[in-house]
């Protein structure tokens, strides 16, 4: 009979570690907080040092009644809820609703979901850390306090339903700013000139540098006309060539950020797709004869760290797998971010032995591709450097100086494995494949012709997701944690909205942006923010009393509040009116912003509730019913796709986009499918295929 009960979030997560502990112990699944501040009054006394109200949370009351139940029938309880601040604060709730004592060592924590993990922490648990309690406490109050104190102001001088955050204010003034810049840029003019060469028949090309071996910017036509006039005639003669070896180092393991960011790039995902996925991971797949394991280390992490068992491991299968060429000559140690809590390992596959390819058969496509990413990366960072052979050479043509590079892989290393992705340019692996033939001193090339073009300089980019994670976490805001529901809350609050995988702003969020700049500044402070987040990592180490830091935040705090109360000026925003009617009631119809996007609804609500899709025309007739026009749509989860607007009566979707002309082969429909480096528009129906322009 059982004389243990251990209390886990999920019931995934209990399922994979009931199997590591055998038949003595029960698990159960608490699923998630069982006690929080209630959601419909601020929940903290501001008078009596912030006293938080805690109530069962709703639905919970028959998991704890079977919680307190299976208590009764055992000599043990073992709180083993995630090993982070929201997990201690789990245990910590689950042991006052259980009346286990403060002083109890109930408490255990493991980095992964593997038996010998399990089996080590069960020999070794703790007390409850109170100090990671009180930073979880602090945090919550503290964004109680920012979120319910300001958002009923901004729901009475500017609409229902708003919020406001300490991260996501924060995110949203980012993306605003951003666009600030995007919108008062000016375009310089500049020209680059590409000399397009022969040497021993094997073209290659070299960039315009500059005169008498000194740089020179070409910034106009008369520039560009200078320099045509002085190579003109001139013969192209090698001046100097420069052959070196560098070496390139792999990237670390990940951490949640550069998970989030990389998953953004290569595979598309969201971030809090990528974290809902990591969970599962983490809490264990099931695996054939295996049963549920445990398949990463947990995944809200800020440490670049690995435990040397991971790393012998590692060692072991590159030695078997590639040879001892490709392990480092002493055992890779990673840079430690300066305000990194480093709390946990980085976040790596509990066995590098267990390949992607040989869980092929067991995860879904998305959580095999995530492993993959996740396995890579931690076999590439324990890999030996890259070896490139770098070239360069000048060529003058009169005193004009022409530039050409190009590197060669000599030894690839870790490259053999993963390359790290690159939000601004092309993977650093096609980068490394760009080769010039062999050159020498005095040797003449051939010209075989000159390309001058014209160009502008761009504004700074719009934020991606991943841009947007990278700057939160180089300016020290937030943690691993928040960045997923942050990115989300921001666009379901319609403060931004995605366009083109870009965060851009709604005429909503820079208003309310533009009123907490003018009366809580400091919230909006990045320096403020990010120095409050140092105060929490205090708290958490007993460094700081996080009564105090609540109280040092709140009293000039609560004097901004009434100010602005007072001075804060009422502003209406009008629905932008467009030509449709209701088809219930005639009225007109206005555009709104959604969690999905733009949409349009009936002016006349809340006594008319119609709405409606705003449908992007491709200019395609559907190839199904041949009345209807292929239109643009958008999945729940936000994904494009393309059907026929006469849906339900036609059923036409496709993934790919349609291309306007026929095939010339059988004219069928044709679509467009994004390659590598390329976009293919291929027929729907024949073999018929071409690259687009």
């Amino acid at each position: 009979m059982a004389d243990s009960l251990v209390i886990v979030e999920s019931p995934a997560k209990a399922k994979t570690i009931g199997k590591y502990l055998g038949k003595k112990y029960i698990v159960k699944a608490s699923m998630g907080h069982v006690r929080d501040l209630p959601k419909s009054q601020l929940g903290v006394d501001v008078n009596n040092h912030f006293e938080p109200k805690y109530i069962t949370v709703r639905g919970k009351g028959d998991i704890l009644k079977e919680l307190r139940d299976a208590r009764k029938k055992v000599k043990r309880v073992y709180l083993a809820a995630d090993p982070d601040r929201e997990g201690e604060a789990i245990a910590w709730h689950l042991a006052h609703s259980l009346n286990l004592p403060m002083d109890e060592k109930c408490r255990v924590v493991f980095n992964e979901i593997t038996k010998k993990a399990i089996k080590e922490a069960f020999k070794s648990p703790r007390q409850i850390d109170v100090n990671l309690v009180n930073a979880q406490q602090a945090r919550r109050i503290l964004d109680r306090l920012v979120g319910y104190k300001i958002s009923p102001l901004l729901w009475k001088k500017v609409k229902k339903g708003l919020s406001a955050g300490r991260v996501q204010s924060i995110a949203v003034k980012l993306i605003i700013d951003r666009e600030r810049e995007i919108r008062n840029f000016q375009p310089e003019e500049y020209w680059t000139v590409t000399a397009h060469l022969l040497a021993e028949n094997e073209p290659f090309t070299a960039k315009f540098y500059g005169y008498d071996g000194k740089k020179t910017e070409l910034k106009t036509k008369e520039d560009v006309d200078h320099l045509l006039a002085e190579i003109k005639g001139k013969r192209f003669t090698v001046s100097k060539v420069k052959e070196s070896e560098r070496k390139r180092q792999p990237a670390p393991p990940f951490i949640t950020s550069t998970l989030q960011q990389e998953a953004a790039r290569k595979l598309n995902f969201r971030a809090q797709k990528t974290m809902s996925i990591a969970q599962q991971l983490y809490e264990g797949v099931e695996i054939g004869k295996e049963g549920s394991v445990g398949l990463i280390t947990y995944m809200r992490t800020d440490s670049t760290r690995i435990s040397e068992s991971a790393q012998e491991e590692a060692k072991e299968y590159i030695e078997q797998t590639f040879g001892s060429d490709y392990l480092p000559t002493e055992k890779r140690k990673h840079k430690k971010k300066s305000n990194a809590q480093d709390a946990h390992e980085a976040i790596r596959p509990t066995s590098a032995f267990r390949t992607p390819q040989s869980l092929k058969p067991y995860l879904t496509r998305d959580q095999l591709r995530l492993y993959k990413l996740i396995w890579e990366r931690f076999i590439a960072s324990q890999m030996a450097s890259a070896i490139l052979d770098a070239i360069s050479a000048d060529i003058l043509a009169g005193k004009a100086l022409f530039r050409a590079t190009g590197s060669k892989i000599k030894f690839p290393g870790f490259m053999k494995v993963y390359v790290e992705g690159n939000d601004d340019r092309k993977s650093l692996a096609e980068e490394d494949d760009k080769f010039l033939p062999p050159l020498s001193q005095g040797q003449l090339v051939k010209r075989k012709k000159i390309d001058p073009k014209q160009h502008f300089t761009q504004p700074p980019p719009r934020y991606t997701e991943a841009r947007l994670v990278k700057t939160l976490e180089e300016k020290g805001i937030g943690r691993p944690s928040t960045y997923a529901p942050t990115l989300d809350t921001i666009q379901r609050r319609g403060y931004t909205r995605l366009e083109d995988k870009r965060f851009v702003p709604t005429e909503l969020g820079e208003i309310v942006i533009q009123l907490m700049e003018e009366f809580f500044s400091d919230i909006l402070n990045v320096e403020f923010t990010a120095h409050m987040e140092e105060k929490l990592d205090q708290i958490e180490e007993g460094q700081a009393d996080w009564i105090q830091i609540l109280d040092q935040f709140y009293a000039p705090f609560q004097e901004r509040l009434t100010v602005a109360e007072k001075e804060m000026a009422e502003i209406e925003i009008a629905d932008e009116v467009s030509d449709e009617k209701c088809e219930r009631c005639q009225s007109p119809l206005v555009y709104k912003y959604g969690r999905y996007g733009k949409f349009l609804a009936c002016s006349a609500f809340p006594e008319c509730r119609f709405t409606k899709a705003i449908l992007q025309s491709t200019g395609v007739t559907c190839p199904v019913c041949e009345q209807g026009e292929i239109v643009e749509r958008k999945t729940k989860k936000n994904r494009l796709f393309y059907g026929c607007n006469r849906f339900p009566d036609c059923d036409f979707v496709s993934w790919d986009k349609p291309n306007p002309r026929p095939c010339p082969k059988c004219a069928s429909l044709m679509v467009e499918k994004k390659k590598k480096k390329e976009t293919v528009i291929m027929c729907t129906n024949c073999d018929y295929n071409e690259i687009k322009d």
